[in-house]
Parts: structure tokens; sequence; C-alpha cells
């Protein structure tokens, strides 16, 4: 038989790429066996994004000396600071995306008004948005002016308050040098049981939120831990006269030891009256603990550490690119005639606009002799976007009934605006993205209540001798419709 050299060439080539295809198949199963070995031995990671993030803390405790009180905030006037029990600090959480870098800043205080948040941002041109929070702590520092030595005497250091601007500027600055490239997880817990409501009808805002930061370069290195609780800080009460910044003290020092990095605590919808509870909080013994007193706001803020571990276990990955930034201007009607008389006689001293009828014109001139109907003052909404996650960022202590919508029907009798149209509640602009609320953000600008819920002329409801608590620290019936529809306007303005 004669054999063709082109027909051998063929044959030949075609054992060779069977070689070839034999070898590369028991290659390409070598690889995946090995690819799936690292696979089970490490946990596959979310995917690196831009995202830095930087946390640092700055003591804040003011100084007591002789002949020149320290007035503390939250309840009634006269009530002097003999002492500090623990100190009271600021802390900034830097996020950067490329050039683009915002702050959100948590401060151990009653509150800090809009005027004194524009200070700081002056100081800080570099960043794109600076959002400064208060725990809206009751065992510290006047920051208001509403709780000085008399009704007609401000409580406010003003060489403190000056201070307390510029260390938020220079703690600010510091967590941006330490920002690092990080992974994010986002996860919440809910416990009715660790929060009361004072005020009918009882709506809680159980719900704690968490965000956990860890290193790209190292994931198993934590960078830091922020935290969003709905309560009060007000464990210790109104007897108490040292310094302290209360039970979060307490949780951010166990979730600190816990997770060995910095942690941010900041204040979520405490209105409608989010306050520590009566009971249920217990002692190493298992014995029950009344409010007031240092041993129940150890415990109280071991249990609410205790619930941010329980989110952080069930955290999952979360995209916080792009950065994204709707705010706007808001006029707040001022109807209040406490804190119209507080700022006449200089006891609140903050700018006023004329109330046009429209929320959204924050920028006309105040009249020398404004009338009674037309003062009202400017204060900021904003909602951020971080990436996946909406952040609501609310001027002051918004009721939950706001951001749940668990409205009471058939309305209580004897309200004062039974018919009030039910604003749209929170929960229902966000939709299904995950969510935070950040309360008295960048302004404390007192209670935010449901206009369906204001009571405050008699006959009142629930059968009661006198209105519940809360009005009288609103700045008016108007402020919840005003601050729902310019929340609305915000989430609208970045789904856009």
């Amino acid at each position: 038989m004669k054999l063709n050299f082109h027909h051998l060439k063929r044959i030949r080539l075609a054992q060779i790429g069977q070689t070839t295809i034999f070898v590369l198949a028991i290659s390409m199963n070598l690889v995946l066996l090995s690819a799936n070995r690292t696979l089970a031995a490490e946990p596959m990671q979310p995917p690196a994004g831009p995202l830095q993030v930087g946390i640092e803390s700055i003591d804040i405790t003011p100084s007591i000396r002789t002949n020149h009180p320290v007035w503390l905030a939250g309840y009634g006037w006269g009530r002097q600071a003999t002492g500090i029990h623990d100190p009271l600090r600021a802390t900034s959480v830097v996020f950067q995306e490329g050039s683009k870098k915002i702050a959100w800043v948590t401060v151990d205080v009653v509150g800090l008004q809009l005027p004194t948040v524009k200070r700081i941002r002056q100081q800080l041109p570099d960043f794109d948005y600076v959002m400064v929070s208060s725990t809206h702590n009751h065992e510290g520092p006047d920051t208001i002016g509403l709780w000085g030595k008399s009704p007609f005497h401000r409580g406010v250091d003003e060489a403190y308050l000056e201070s307390l601007v510029d260390k938020i500027v220079a703690v600010t600055q510091a967590a941006a040098s330490k920002a690092v490239p990080v992974y994010a997880t986002f996860g919440a817990a809910t416990d009715p049981t660790l929060v009361g409501d004072s005020r009918k009808p009882e709506v809680k805002a159980a719900t704690l939120r968490v965000l956990k930061f860890t290193r790209v370069t190292d994931p198993s290195q934590n960078v830091g831990l922020l935290v969003v609780w709905s309560c009060h800080p007000e464990a210790l009460g109104s007897k108490n006269t040292l310094i302290t910044a209360d039970f979060p003290a307490i949780t951010i020092a166990v979730l600190e030891k816990a997770y060995n990095c910095p942690v941010a605590y900041f204040s979520g919808e405490v209105g409608g009256l989010m306050a520590p509870p009566a009971d249920g909080i217990r002692n190493e013994q298992g014995q029950p603990l009344q409010r007031g007193n240092f041993h129940y706001a150890k415990q109280y803020g071991k249990a609410v550490a205790k619930l941010a571990m329980r989110a952080t276990k069930a955290a999952e990955p979360i995209q916080l690119t792009p950065l994204r930034i709707s705010q706007q201007s808001v006029a707040i009607p001022l109807q209040n005639q406490l804190y119209r008389t507080a700022r006449l006689v200089g006891v609140l001293q903050r700018p006023g606009v004329s109330w046009t009828g429209d929320f959204n014109d924050a920028n006309q001139p105040l009249g020398r002799l404004p009338l009674k109907n037309s003062l009202a003052i400017a204060t900021e909404v904003a909602c951020l976007g971080l990436g996946e996650l909406k952040v609501a960022c609310v001027p002051g202590e918004i009721y939950p009934e706001l951001v749940y919508g668990k409205y009471q029907i058939p309305v209580e009798p004897n309200v004062d605006y039974p018919d009030a149209a039910l604003e749209r509640p929170l929960k229902a602009m966000m939709g299904s993205s995950p969510w935070m609320l950040i309360g008295l953000a960048n302004d404390e600008i007192g209670y935010i209540i449901p206009k369906r819920q204001w009571d405050q002329l008699a006959p009142y409801a629930y059968g009661r001798q006198k209105s519940q608590y809360g009005e009288i620290n609103s700045c008016g019936p108007e402020v919840g419709p005003i601050i729902m529809k310019a929340l609305q306007q915000r989430i609208d303005d970045l789904k856009n």
C-alpha cells in the first residue's frame, strides 16, 4: 500500500490535536479544582469599590471652673453641672469616592442648630457635604440656649460653642486623613423591649441599624462601626448633675472592645417619645433596675450593644458608591409662642425669615417688626445616596408614625386637626432600598409631630386633663407635613 505524505500529515496533526485537547482538559480541571478548594477555604468577598472610610473621635467635655457654671440641657432650668462622670466626644465618619468627600459627625450634646453647622461647613470647603448630628444627650452642656439659670437666662457658653466648632472641624480633617479602602456590610436588628414610648398612641422605633467597614487589604481588620439607634439618651434622669454621655458611652465602649475599632453612635427617630424603658432592664443578678442612675445606664447601654452585635452578625455586603447628595433649605413657620418669646428676649439666638406660605421659599428677609404669623426659621432637609443605601437627614426629633406609618385609625376624638391628611411615611418613600434615618441632623427644631396627632387645645384626647408632652417643644403643627413633603422631594431628586 502506498502511503500518501499529505494523508500521514493529516493523521499526525489529528493525533496531536486530540492529545492537546486532552492535556488542556486535564489542566482546566486542575485549575477548577484548585479554585474550588480556595473558595471553600476563603469566603468570597464583595468586589472592592472605590469607597474609602475614615473614623476619628475627639474629646469635647467642657471644663468646670469656679464662677463659670456649666448648665445642663434637656430637662428644666437651673441644673448646674457639679462634676464629670465620663467624657463627651464628637466622632466624624468620612466617606470618600475619588475626589468626592462627605462627612457624618455625631456629637454628645442636646443639639446643634443650623447656623452653627454652617460655621463648621465654612471651615471644611473641600468637603462636598458635611452632616452634623447630635445624640440629643440630656446630661451635657446647653448648646441651644433654653436651659440656663432661669427661663430668661441663655444657657450657652459661647466660648465653649466656638471651641466645639473648631474641634468638629479638626476631627473631621483627622478622619479624612485616615480614610482607607473598605468593604461595607449593612445589618439591622429589632427589639421592642429596649425602648419605651411615653406618649399615646404607642408606636415604637425599635430597629437598630449598623454599617460595618473592613479593610480591603485585610478584611479581617475592622475599620469602624456606625450604629443608629432611636432612643433619648436620658437614662440618668433630671436629678443627675454629673456630665456624662449617658448610655451611648457604654454602648460604644462595649462595641469598641468587641470589634477592636472606632464606633460612631447616631440617634435616629427619637420623637414620640422614644426613651429607655421603665422596666425590663436588670442587673447581673437578674434583679430589675429603675431608671435614674448610672447602674441602669450601664446595663441599658450593654443591652443596646448586644442588639448592635445581633445586627452586625446579620449584616450583608452592600455597595456604598456612588455618593450622591440632595439637600434643600426649608422654611418652618414658628408658631410656638414660648420659642418666639425666648427668641425675643435673647435666650434663643437664631435668625428668622419671612413665612410666605411656601416651605421651599426659605430666603425671604424678615421685617423689622414681623407679624405674628409671618415669622419662620430656615432649616435643612437632605437625603444622601450611598450606592444602594439611602439616608434621610431630618433636622429634629421625628415621631415614629411619620417613619413607619403606624397611624391610629380611626383618629382619636378631641385632637385639634382630626381631618388633617396623613403624611406619607418615610418607609413608603424609601421603597425596597436599604435605608437609615439620622435625627437631629444639621439642626434641632424640636418635635416633628403628625398633624392629625396634634393636641394642644382642650378638650384633650385620650380623656386627659391636659395636653400630652410634645407640642410644647415643637415649632408648630405644620412642621410634620412640611418635613415629610421636603423629604419626598429629596428622595425623588436622588432617583432622578
